[in-house]
This record gives structure tokens, sequence and C-alpha cells, in this order.
């Protein structure tokens, strides 16, 4: 076993233009003095990373990793949901998703996704110039509309369309395995891989790939009621990162897991700040420790309730009481006896009538 690292946190949610969040040292600087080792990188936020530099440069890498470790961090992983959410997206959403690229590619639904490929392509080069082994990001969706069987799906129709998303995944995939670095995907409602079985689907379609993995959260998935302890037992060995994020699911006699399009404050399901949802964090924590996993939990902060600035404050000292130091020997190794091969068979009553 190992023990997880950490308290992380992912800079995504606080960025901003008012110090101490609008610019790479002012952030890392923030972050440590609230008691963070390491910090997840957003590529897509220019004031923290120049990915097309990160990607051709190591000594700028170099460089950027001792900026961050001047203030006693690590950097844990770099981030591309919103690049990797335009990798494959339903027309329905094109006008919604050109926010996340460049103005050239907006209207341009091919351009948009050969643009996301190259900053994925990018991100595998920069993650092996940083040293790292792991990186977050999203499927994007294709099928996503078709969520619910109504009208009738056609035979063939979601075959067809995680079959499309693993070919334009696949020289991802390949790329990442070229530089040593695992793909964790957040299985996310609104993504085509939104929980275990569709991670299934996905993984069958591109063969079972070895760098197809997941960025373990589980407030996702109290938000579909499924069973996120469970989830480590089945899937522990293809989860590679960990968000520490909390929701709480309050269905009544109007809404449940749907919510009737209510906001996120009047929401069945919503997400919440670790401690004040309904996520059993010790267990998440003990079934990972069990499983081995010795990778980073890093706080993603997003609550419809509470300040960003309070659950940042209270996210690290909550990590931090969570983390489990992976014992090295058995509680009861001071009642073992050493034996050999004739003892044990003895032991057995193997060697009974036997010279």
């Amino acid at each position: 076993m190992q023990t997880i690292k950490g308290p992380a946190i992912f800079l995504a949610q606080f960025m901003g233009d008012e110090p101490p969040f609008d610019s790479l040292d002012h952030i890392c600087a923030w972050a440590a003095s609230l008691g963070y080792v390491g910090v997840q990188i957003p590529t897509w936020e220019s004031r923290l990373i120049d990915l097309k530099l990160a990607a051709e440069s190591k000594d700028y890498c170099d460089e950027l990793k001792g900026r961050v470790a001047e203030h006693g961090l690590q950097i844990t992983e770099l981030s591309t949901h919103l690049q990797g959410q335009l990798v494959a997206v339903h027309p329905a959403y094109d006008a919604l998703f050109d926010a996340f690229a460049p103005a050239e590619v907006h209207g341009k639904p091919q351009a948009r996704t050969e643009w996301a490929t190259r900053q994925l392509l990018q991100a595998a080069r920069a993650s092996r110039n940083l040293g790292l082994d792991a990186h977050v990001t999203f499927s994007g969706a294709l099928v996503w509309p078709y969520l619910y069987p109504w009208p009738q799906r056609p035979p063939g129709l979601v075959e067809t369309g995680f079959a499309e998303l693993a070919r334009r995944w696949r020289p991802i995939l390949d790329a990442f395995d070229e530089q040593g670095v695992d793909v964790c995907y957040e299985l996310h409602p609104g993504e085509d891989l939104f929980d275990g079985a569709t991670f299934e689907r996905f993984t069958d379609a591109v063969d079972g790939h070895p760098r197809a993995c997941i960025n373990y959260d589980p407030s996702h998935f109290v938000l579909q009621q499924l069973d996120y302890l469970a989830f480590i037992d089945l899937y522990h060995e293809r989860i590679k990162a960990f968000h520490v994020k909390d929701a709480e699911f309050n269905p009544d006699g109007r809404q449940g897991v749907y919510s009737g399009y209510a906001g996120w404050v009047e929401r069945a399901g919503r997400f919440r700040s670790p401690g004040d949802g309904q996520v059993d964090f010790k267990g998440i924590f003990s079934k990972l420790t069990q499983y081995g996993y010795g990778s980073w939990a890093v706080l993603e902060w997003e609550c419809c309730i509470k300040s960003a600035e309070q659950g940042a404050r209270e996210g690290a000292p909550f990590i931090k009481a969570h983390i489990i130091e992976a014992t090295q020997k058995a509680f009861d190794d001071f009642a073992g006896a050493g034996t050999d091969e004739q003892t044990m068979r003895k032991l057995l009553g193997l060697n009974e009538g036997m010279e």
C-alpha cells in the first residue's frame, strides 16, 4: 500500500483578475499559506502556463516547476477539461461550447475539434516535460443528447457514437502512451463517459488502451445515485487521479435526479464543499489506500452556498485529516512465527505416514 499525497488544489475555480488569484506566483503563495502542497493547473489559463511552450521546452518546464517549488508546492497534474470537451461536441451544443475555443474556430466544428486535439497532444508532451505521470480531462460527448431512451434510439446509435469517440481519442491516447502519461477522464454528466458502464463502453472501443484511466470524483456519482465505493472496487486499477469534491442528493415530491431544470441552489442534487455534503470520504480514502492509490488528493471546489475562499481554507485540513498513513506491516506481525516447508506440511497433516 501507498500513502495518498496531498492536500492539493485545482486552481481553475479560483483564478481571477484581483490578487492573489491573478498570477501563478500570487495564487501559489495563497495556496501554500492555506496548507496545500500541490496544485493542479488548468492549461487554458495562460496566466498559469504557456501550454505550447511547455510542450516544446524542457527548460521552460523546469523554470515553471521551480517557480511553484519556491512556494513549497508541486504540480500534481495538468488539466485539459475544456479542451477535452471539444474533442467531441454534438451539434446541439456547438454555440455553447464555442466559448471554450479561440474565436478563429467559432462556428467551425471541425476546426474546433482539430484545435482541441492539438491542445491534448501538446498536453502530453508538456506533462512529460514536467515529470508528470497523469493528466486530467473530459471525454467530450456525441451520444449524451440521447441519454434517455425516448424517442426510441435506432439500433446501433450508441455503438456508432462510441466508435467515433474512440476514433478521435485513440491517437491522443497513443501520444500520451509515448510520453508515459495516463489520461484520466473525469466521469461527468454531459460527457459520454459519465459512469462505469460508459467508461467500459469506451475502453472496449479503444481495445482496452492502457492509458485510458479515471479521474475519480465521487460528487458526480452522488448526483447519479451510483455506489461510489463499489465503483472503487470495480475500477481501482484505472483510477490514477482523484478530485475531492462533495455533493448531496435530497429528492422530494417535486424533483429527483433530473431536478426539474432548477438552478444549482434549488436542485435536489447539488455540489457542496468537502464535509458539507453526503460523500463518505473516510470510506473513499480507506478504499483508495487499500488498493494502493498513491497519487494526489486534489480539492476541486464547487459549492452553490459556501464561498470559494472559505471552501479553500477548509479544504486543506479536511484532506490532510483524511489521508491515511499506509501501514508497511501487518498488525499481528508480533505473533508471527517463521516456518519452513517441512513445518508447513506438518501443520497441514501432509507428513503423516511419510518417511
